[in-house]
């Protein structure tokens, strides 16, 4: 969809945003989402008493499924329940919560020297979404900041198509701090006209010129908006909430001095000045570039945590560029003089994906949260990021709803002290991330590194370092940052399996936390514990408890029909949470079918994490690839829906043939959420079109390895040593590209 350039946001459809600041729930929400986990509770031990009551003398076989079904419906409860205690602990965070005024922050921030990096890791991503996601950290207010891009594609790539994609990404932090200019120096010249104004008293004349240099930033910003290409909804999100929403909240400012100037109550020469400082700061960014694969001496694991700590590990140090034969090399040199590459040392580390927004005053509201008493020991803060509003897909609004819900829930773990760096957005202390350093060798070079990426989910492993370290994490509950969710069911099969994946090899670290409390004598909490646990394996253990509970209408006769009662406080309390968050209650049907979707995504990338696990190797995941502007899913996971969707069905038929109406009933409403989630988020011609090329890419890749068997062959008769054979035959085989 294209829209036209400057086009007023009311034209927009679904143009009506939410406010930065949640809306604050009532006495009555919060009696009932505490009381929700201990309902959710109650109901299974009801469950479980009935079940086993209705069984006194089980034989062997009924039995053990007996044991296997209450297990798997015990998992889905606990999870279940984790939601509900979560959200309780969202519920009271809210209720809470009072939002900071803007005097407050510009007070704080007076004379303050502090300084942060921000750090936007981009690897193959479309220059024209990295930009967006550099205009809103550039025009963050903050005392001193650097928004540096950290480019990660090949440097020297021969593909004429990558080659101008990789120049228009670099081009990106030079023109846009060539647009900055023009806003910098005029509000830098009105505050040195201000500051070198003779007197202290202040005069309507002063009130009336902060005004102006303020209107005429708005224009600024205004003209910026009306000159952006907005091609989809994420455009008109960054035009209206980032350009026109920082110019709209200048141009009230100016309103409002514009009318004391006409009365006897001026601003103090203090407020002005700070007036004038805001704007400066807003349009004083550094922006700057780095490519570490340039440097053989950073490592070149292919994955974002490493790019990200490759330049924290330079952060502080004067370096030089010395040329070896096999790239060139960085050397600390003691001396600013002989460096070719200062990288400064700053306070806070903000870490920003390629894809993500974050509006005003983000940097500002949240250092101010973590200078609070008391705050001293949190080493994370940030926003659980929210979906784009005015997705144009189902598929995108569905899964967007499911990261709202997620936004909801990640509030309610900082309740229980339970919070997990979520990646796409935070702000990080820099002496937190010195206290989890660690140095490894990597060919042959000593490689710094601060982000763990032994698995694909490194920010959730990084959490989990800090909390045994004594630091802890913070979710701001405020909706200040945006990111993009996957548009078609391809990406979102690459996003969901990479999720899936880590959380089993991640979990004993919670023990790590425990004995690190234990040593500071600090209370452990059950609460925090417990949301832990649910948090990195729940994915593994609900999808194979919802596969498990699909045989239901097989052992009908040994369940109670609590089973099913027991889901209904969950159920309610999602369809509640998806209208706080600005969706349809009735949502939450189409977020349980594209659950029962993605239920193979999350198995395989459960496999992946227990495979990781026994093979002790990191596992990349392939990109897969673009088919008509969209990102083609796996054959096997457009198939196994389809099967999943037959086997309810032979289930239901099944369950009612043998008089289990309750279990018939059951897998018959499973697969209607099934056939219904396929069509609608798979689709039946995009589905075809993948099954397709997946079994044309099946068959290339037999014919390549049949190919490489026979001239492993014809080696072995001619006497050549095997091995090398067969490394000419993997040579031919394509790689997929791994990030």
């Amino acid at each position: 969809m294209q829209y036209p350039p400057g086009r007023t946001l009311r034209a927009f459809p679904s143009s009506t945003y939410p406010t930065f600041a949640h809306r604050k729930p009532g006495l009555m929400s919060a009696v009932v989402a505490v009381a929700a986990p201990l309902l959710t509770f109650v109901l299974w031990l009801w469950f479980v008493i009935d079940t086993l009551g209705r069984h006194q003398a089980p034989t062997v076989v009924q039995a053990l499924w007996l044991a296997v079904l209450v297990s798997a419906a015990t998992a889905l409860a606990y999870s279940s329940a984790m939601y509900l205690l979560g959200r309780a602990g969202a519920i009271a965070v809210l209720r809470a919560h009072r939002r900071t005024a803007r005097e407050e922050l510009d007070a704080m921030f007076d004379g303050d020297t502090s300084s942060m990096t921000v750090l936007v890791p981009s690897y193959q991503e479309e220059p024209r979404v990295v930009s967006a996601t550099l205009w809103s950290a550039a025009l963050q207010d903050f005392p001193s900041l650097r928004v540096v891009l950290l480019v990660d594609d090949k440097p020297f790539p021969i593909d004429p198509t990558e080659l101008a994609k990789l120049e228009a990404s670099r081009a990106l932090p030079s023109s846009i701090a060539a647009a900055l200019t023009e806003p910098r120096v005029f509000t830098r010249d009105a505050l040195e006209r201000f500051r070198s104004a003779e007197g202290t008293e202040v005069r309507p004349d002063d009130v009336l010129g902060l005004a102006a240099t303020q209107v005429r930033a708005a224009e600024w910003l205004m003209g910026l908006a009306a000159t952006w290409t907005v091609e989809d909804h994420a455009d008109a999100f960054l035009v209206d909430q980032v350009f026109r929403g920082l110019g709209g909240d200048l141009l009230q400012q100016a309103t409002a001095l514009r009318g004391r100037a006409a009365t006897t109550d001026l601003p103090s020469r203090a407020e002005l000045r700070r007036g004038y400082v805001r704007l400066v700061r807003t349009f004083s960014a550094e922006l700057d570039l780095f490519e570490r694969k340039r440097y053989v001496s950073l490592s070149q694991e292919a994955n974002k945590a490493m790019n990200l700590n490759s330049y924290l590990s330079l952060m502080g140090q004067a370096w030089r560029v010395d040329a070896a034969t096999q790239g060139d090399v960085l050397v600390a040199v003691s001396s600013p003089a002989e460096a070719d590459l200062i990288v400064p040392e700053t306070d806070y580390v903000l870490t920003l994906d390629a894809d993500s927004l974050v509006v005003r005053d983000y940097c500002t509201r949240l250092v101010h949260e973590l200078r609070r008493p008391g705050n001293e020991r949190v080493a994370v803060i940030q926003t659980p990021y929210c979906s784009m509003p005015g997705a144009p897909t189902r598929v995108e609004r569905v899964a967007g709803a499911t990261t709202d819900l997620q936004h909801l829930h990640h509030l309610g773990k900082t309740r229980f002290n339970a919070t997990f760096w979520v990646g796409a957005n935070a702000i990080i202390r820099r002496q937190a991330l010195l206290d989890i350093e660690q140095v490894v060798s990597e060919r042959g070079f000593q490689v710094r590194t601060y982000i763990q990426d032994r698995t694909v989910i490194e920010d959730t492993e990084s959490s989990m370092d800090l909390a045994a370290r004594g630091w802890s994490l913070v979710n701001y509950p405020e909706r200040l940052s945006y990111s993009a969710t996957p548009p078609d069911f391809g990406s979102l099969v690459v996003q969901r399996r990479r999720w899936a994946n880590g959380g089993l090899i991640i979990m004993p670290k919670i023990l790590d936390v425990v004995r690190g409390r234990l040593a500071r004598r600090e209370p452990i909490r059950i609460g925090e514990v417990a949301l832990r646990v649910d948090y990195l394996g729940s994915i593994a253990w609900t999808s194979v408890a919802a596969l498990i509970l699909m045989l239901v209408p097989m052992v009908g006769e040994l369940l109670s029909p609590f089973l099913f009662i027991t889901a209904v406080p969950y159920l309610a309390a999602q369809a509640a949470d998806l209208r706080r968050v600005g969706h349809r209650a009735v949502d939450v049907v189409w977020v349980q079918a594209l659950n029962l979707v993605l239920i193979p995504v999350n198995l395989a990338g459960v496999v992946k994490s227990v495979q990781q696990g026994i093979t002790n190797r990191k596992i990349p995941f392939a990109r897969t690839p673009k088919v008509a502007n969209r990102v083609a899913a796996p054959g096997v996971f457009v198939v196994l829906p389809l099967l999943l969707w037959l086997a309810l069905v032979a289930l239901s038929v099944r369950g009612f043939s043998l008089g289990y109406v309750l279990g018939g009933s059951f897998a018959a409403a499973a697969s209607v959420l099934v056939a219904v989630g396929s069509v609608a988020f798979v689709g039946v011609r995009d589905g075809f079109v993948d099954v397709v090329a997946g079994l044309g890419q099946w068959r290339a890749h037999r014919a390549l390895l049949g190919r490489g068997q026979a001239e492993l062959t014809n080696s072995e008769r001619a006497g050549d040593p095997p091995r090398t054979a067969s490394r000419t035959a993997r040579r031919r085989l394509p790689a997929p590209q791994t990030r």
